[in-house]
C-alpha cells in the first residue's frame, strides 16, 4: 500500500468515533467533510451538485488541480501543497480491499501514526454501500470513479450495492433522472451514471447527518448486511481494534442502541460496559442474597411495570436491603440495578423473540460467570424465564427457583415473595441510609475506578431520592446523580477528592487563563483514561483550578489543535 503525504488546512468541527466532520477553509471558501472528489473531464462530467470538482488524475500527478463549488460558481484551486501535511492519500488501497484483514491491519497501521489533524482519502474503492463503513474507520475522502465504472457495465448503485440493469423490471429509484426513465433498458450511459453520482451523494449527505448524532455505527451495522465482505471487514475492527475504538466512544448519549445484528453484540460501548462491569465494579457491601431477573423493553428498567413489581415484593421483604437485583439481558449480559441509568444500559432495544442464539448464550454465561467469581452471595434467586434459566442454572450452586410461569405473574410474584420474607429474615437488618451509600458507592466504582472511589465516598452520606442523590459530606455536597447521564456529576469539593487520587485529570497551560470552556491547544497533559462525557479535574500549576465534562478523549486533547475539550462546570 503506496502512501503520498499531501496537505493544506484541516479543522476538525465533530466527531462520533474515528469518523469526523472535517472543516477545509480556502480563500474564505468552507468545504466539509466526509465528502466526494467528482471527476470532471472532457469524457465525464462532474454533476453540477458536486461540492468538489477532480480535475486530474490524482493517482498520476502530484499536484491535481481541484475545483470546488460555491453559490454556483466555479472556481479553479490548486488544492494540495506538497510542502504541507493535512491530507494522506493511501493509492492502492483498492487492491487490498477484498482482502478484510489485511486491508484493515495495513490502513490501521497508516492511521495510528497519524492524528486527527489530517485528512484520510482512499481512490477507487468507495460506493453508496461501503460510504458509511470507511467513514467510520476514518476517512474523509472518495471520489467518483466507481460510479463510472458501474455506469460502463450497466450497474445502477444503491445504498445496499450495486445491480445490473438487465436485472431490473422496475427502477428502484425516482431521483431526477430516473423518475424520467419509463424503460430501464433504454437507459443511456449518462443516466446511469447521474443515477450513481445522485446515490452517492444522498448516501454522503446521510452519512454526515449520522456523524453529527453520534449514530453512525448504527447506520454501518444495517449497512454492512448487504455485503459479506463488508461485514467482515466490520467484524475485524470489532475483533481486533477494540481498544482504538473504545477510546473514541463517549461514557454517555442520548442515543438508543438497537442490537438488531450479531455486530451489536461488539459495539465498543456494549464491550467497555462489560469490562468495567467485571473489572471496576464492586456489589454493595451489605448485600447478601442476588435475585436474577429478566429486562424490559422500557428503560430504565425500574420504570416499567414488570420491575415495578418485583421492586416492590423485594422491599416489602422484612429486609430488603440484603437483596441485589441483576438483571440478565443481551447485548449487555448482566446489569446490576444502580448501574440501570448508565449508557448503554440505559438506552438498548433488542427483538424479543424469547429464543436465545448460541453468541448470546456464551455472552450471557460468560458475563455471569465472571460477575460471580468476583461477587460472592449466600444464596442466589434465579427469577427468570424458563428458557433463560436453562442455559445459566448450572452456574449457580444451589439456586432457588421463583418463577413459576412468567416473571411478572401473579404465581411467580408470590412465589419470590414468599422465598424472599424466609431468606431476608436470616439478617440483620440494613438501613436505607447504608444501602444507598453503598449504591453510589458502587456506582462511582463503575464510574471512575475502585481508588478514586475510596478517595470520593470517605465519610459521605446520601440525602435525596432515586434518581436525584447527592453526596455530602460535613453539610459540603460532594456530587450528585444525574438521571440524564446515570453518573455523578462533582462539586469542586468533590474535584478536591478526585484530585488527590490522581486520576481523570487534565492539566493545563500555566499561563492559560481558565475562562469558559477549555480548547485542545490550551491543554498540556492528560489522564489517558479519559473519555467523552467523563467528569475531569482541572490542573493548573500543580494545583486544581476546576471540575468539567470531558468533551474528548485525553488523547484527543493531546493530539488535536483544535476543538472544545473540557466543558467547565466549576472553577476556583
Amino acid at each position: 500500500m503506496f502512501v503520498y503525504l499531501l496537505i493544506m488546512q484541516f479543522i476538525t468541527k465533530s466527531r462520533d468515533g474515528y469518523a469526523k466532520i472535517g472543516l477545509f477553509k480556502v480563500n474564505k471558501e468552507r468545504i466539509f467533510t466526509p465528502n466526494i472528489l467528482f471527476i470532471n473531464t472532457k469524457r465525464f462530467k462532474a454533476p453540477c451538485f458536486a461540492d468538489i470538482q477532480l480535475t486530474k488524475e490524482l493517482i498520476n500527478t502530484k499536484k491535481p488541480n481541484l475545483k470546488y463549488k460555491n453559490n454556483g460558481i466555479d472556481k479553479g484551486e490548486e488544492f494540495f501543497k506538497l510542502k504541507n501535511k493535512d491530507i494522506v492519500i493511501i493509492k492502492y488501497a483498492s487492491q487490498l480491499f477484498d482482502q478484510p484483514a489485511k486491508f484493515v491491519n495495513t490502513y490501521l497501521k497508516i492511521k495510528s501514526e497519524l492524528d486527527d489533524n489530517f485528512a484520510i482519502y482512499i481512490p477507487s474503492i468507495c460506493k453508496p454501500s461501503n460510504l458509511s463503513l470507511l467513514a467510520y474507520m476514518g476517512v474523509d475522502f472518495f471520489d467518483s470513479a466507481f460510479a463510472i465504472i458501474a455506469a460502463r457495465k450497466n450497474f445502477m448503485l444503491f445504498q445496499d450495492g450495486e445491480f445490473p440493469l438487465e436485472d431490473l423490471k422496475e427502477i428502484p429509484c425516482n431521483c431526477f433522472i430516473c423518475s424520467k426513465v419509463k424503460n430501464p433498458s433504454n437507459m443511456s450511459f449518462e443516466q446511469i451514471l447521474n443515477h450513481n453520482y445522485v446515490a452517492f451523494y444522498n448516501e454522503l449527505k446521510f452519512v454526515r447527518n449520522m456523524i453529527n448524532k453520534e449514530k453512525l455505527r448504527s447506520l454501518v451495522e444495517k449497512r454492512v448486511k448487504s455485503n459479506p465482505l463488508l461485514t467482515a471487514i466490520l467484524r475485524n475492527l470489532d475483533m481486533n481494534y477494540y481498544n482504538l475504538y473504545e477510546e473514541k466512544t463517549p461514557v454517555s448519549s442520548d442515543n438508543i442502541i438497537y442490537a438488531n445484528f450479531k455486530e451489536s453484540m461488539f459495539r465498543p460501548e456494549i464491550k467497555r460496559f462489560q469490562k468495567r462491569v467485571i473489572e471496576r465494579y464492586k456489589k454493595p457491601l451489605s448485600t447478601k442474597i442476588l435475585v436474577l431477573l429478566p429486562c424490559s423493553a422500557k428503560k430504565p428498567y425500574s420504570f416499567s411495570e414488570s420491575h415495578k413489581y418485583f421492586i416492590e415484593n423485594i422491599q416489602s421483604s422484612p429486609n430488603p436491603n440484603v437483596v441485589h437485583e441483576l438483571i440478565v439481558t443481551s447485548p449487555l449480559g448482566v446489569v446490576p440495578r444502580e448501574l440501570e441509568l448508565t449508557y448503554p444500559a440505559s438506552n438498548y432495544d433488542i427483538p424479543v423473540t424469547g429464543i436465545w442464539d448460541e453468541d448470546e448464550k456464551l455472552m450471557i454465561r460468560k458475563q455471569l460467570k465472571a460477575f460471580l467469581n468476583t461477587n460472592k452471595y449466600d444464596s442466589i434467586i434465579i427469577h427468570l424465564p424458563n428458557e433463560l434459566t436453562k442455559f445459566v442454572k448450572d452456574l449457580i450452586l444451589n439456586p432457588i427457583f421463583t418463577c413459576i410461569d412468567k416473571p411478572s405473574s401473579k404465581k411467580s410474584l408470590k412465589k419470590l415473595s414468599s422465598v424472599l420474607n424466609i431468606e431476608t429474615s436470616k439478617y440483620e437488618k440494613i438501613t436505607n441510609q447504608t444501602r444507598n451509600f453503598e449504591n453510589i458507592k458502587s456506582l462511582v466504582c463503575y464510574q471512575f475506578g475502585r481508588k478514586p472511589a475510596e478517595f470520593l465516598m470517605n465519610k459521605t452520606l446520601i440525602k435525596g431520592r432515586y434518581p436525584y442523590y447527592k453526596i455530602f459530606s460535613e453539610n459540603k455536597q460532594i456530587g450528585m446523580l444525574v438521571k440524564k447521564r446515570g453518573l455523578i456529576s462533582l462539586s469542586l469539593e468533590g474535584a478536591h477528592r478526585l484530585f488527590k487520587s490522581n486520576e481523570y485529570w487534565v492539566e493545563i497551560f500555566d499561563d492559560f487563563e481558565l475562562i469558559g470552556s477549555v480548547f485542545a491547544p490550551g491543554i498540556k497533559n492528560t489522564d489517558n483514561k479519559i473519555r467523552k462525557g467523563d467528569d475531569v479535574v482541572l490542573i493548573k500549576n500543580k494545583k486544581l483550578a476546576g471540575v468539567g465534562v470531558a468533551q474528548m478523549s485525553g488523547q484527543e486533547m493531546i493530539s488535536l489543535n483544535y476543538g472544545e475539550a473540557v466543558k467547565i462546570r466549576h472553577k476556583i
